[in-house]
């Protein structure tokens, strides 16, 4: 558990080090923001469900922007082979990553928390504001990211080229993402089965406030499978 942790503290330290971390995580707070405010005002609606239909979209190109260099520049620099040589599994440089990763995704949206703070401050007197849906909501997104970040910490794991890494990881968030969409085109059992793989099908529901079972073992199970990807390519790296 401590090398996994010193992995992610390091990870941590290097993504924010970089102009990279301002640039990702601010363009994502100025688009969010936008839209957001843009419901608030021009559509006149005081509430956070625009912003939690929007912010999954724009994960689709975040969190590959986020994981695109986690392995690939460490194949890249070299630094892979040297970490290869540390006392620990491979797993636990996954991990690592993974950890600093989602970390990051957290960081951008505590600084979505004042969103919430506003719409609150709007109810009108005497209408209580129902906070449930809120941290539900937040909590679908991180459940999202890390099914994402598993994705694209495979894509990065593929290649040398962080562009690679990141096109690999956006094809396959944007897969998860929109395959509900085609679901209609398809015969009804197949079409069913099609929308049960779409991440924004599982987060409609816990944005709602429902928490199911099947909605979180769905996405603890894409977040491992994708972990278990790179783990396997990160193994074969080490051969």
């Amino acid at each position: 558990m401590e090398s996994t942790l010193a992995i992610a503290r390091r990870e941590f330290r290097t993504f924010f080090a970089s102009p990279i971390a301002y640039i990702v995580l601010g363009g994502f707070l100025l688009l969010a923001g936008w839209l957001y405010f843009s419901t608030l005002f021009l559509a006149g609606q005081a509430s956070l469900r625009g912003f939690f239909g929007v912010v999954p979209v724009l994960f689709v190109v975040l969190v590959p922007s986020i994981t695109m260099r986690a392995l690939a520049e460490e194949r890249k620099s070299g630094t892979l082979e040297l970490l290869l040589t540390f006392p620990m599994e491979d797993w636990q440089i996954v991990a690592g990553k993974f950890l600093a990763s989602l970390a990051m995704v957290a960081v951008g949206l505590a600084w979505t928390a004042p969103y919430a703070l506003s719409v609150a401050a709007l109810t009108g007197p005497g209408a209580g504001f129902d906070w449930g849906p809120v941290f539900t909501g937040y909590l679908g997104l991180l459940l999202l990211a890390s099914s994402f970040i598993g994705l694209g910490l495979w894509g990065s794991a593929l290649s040398k080229n962080q562009i690679v890494g990141f096109i690999v990881g956006l094809v396959l968030c944007f897969a998860f993402a929109f395959i509900d969409k085609f679901a209609a085109l398809l015969p009804e059992k197949l079409g069913q089965a099609v929308e049960y793989l779409s991440v924004d099908y599982h987060f409609d529901n816990i944005a709602r406030g429902v928490i199911d079972t099947r909605d979180l073992v769905f996405y603890v199970s894409l977040t491992a499978v994708g972990l278990l990807l790179t783990t396997r390519t990160l193994s074969s790296a080490r051969q």
